[in-house]
């Protein structure tokens, strides 16, 4: 059965980066956008990051252009605007297709149920979240709508965190 850790995605260096990386670890898995009106969300997640990331927390962000062309900027520009105008420090990947025909391999696994009966859920829009367990499994998503630091976002966490 797959899981997340089958997967890379690419750095802004062109490197590519294994999600096996981050085994162990609790993944909160969001597409990002710099010019959508949850740009804001980039805050909230950068305080839900620090909260956890020494506990085995990561976010990986996927910046995409699929939604009202909302992330128009590529390369260091977009680097720049996430690491110095939103002040993240959380792994931030190159922008990449998160629906449509050019779906990157990664987000066609987040978005669909596999033979476990995995519950489905696309991504409608900009910084939809995907809730990643310790063994790479999907176990939850929330809508772009859902402050990261909503209290059913943070119990999620902890409780993920706490698991064996």
């Amino acid at each position: 059965m797959k899981t997340v850790y089958d997967f890379g995605a690419l750095q802004f260096n062109g490197q590519e980066k294994s999600l096996a990386d981050y085994k162990g670890k609790v993944l909160l898995i969001v597409n990002t956008a710099s010019q959508c009106v949850f740009t804001r969300q980039f805050k909230s997640l950068e305080k839900l990051y620090q909260t956890y990331k020494n506990e085995g927390f990561e976010i990986l962000a996927f910046p995409s252009n699929n939604f009202g062309k909302q992330e128009p900027l590529t390369g260091y520009t977009l680097e720049t605007f996430c690491r110095i105008n939103q002040q993240v420090s959380f792994p931030i990947f190159k922008r990449s297709h998160v629906c449509g025909e050019y779906t990157s391999p990664l987000y066609r696994y987040l978005a669909h149920k596999d033979e476990n009966g995995r519950i489905e859920s696309k991504p409608l829009w900009n910084f939809h979240k995907y809730l990643i367990n310790k063994k790479g499994e999907v176990v939850d998503y929330f809508y772009p709508t859902t402050s990261p630091n909503a209290s059913k976002v943070k119990k999620r966490v902890e409780q993920l965190l706490s698991e064996e």
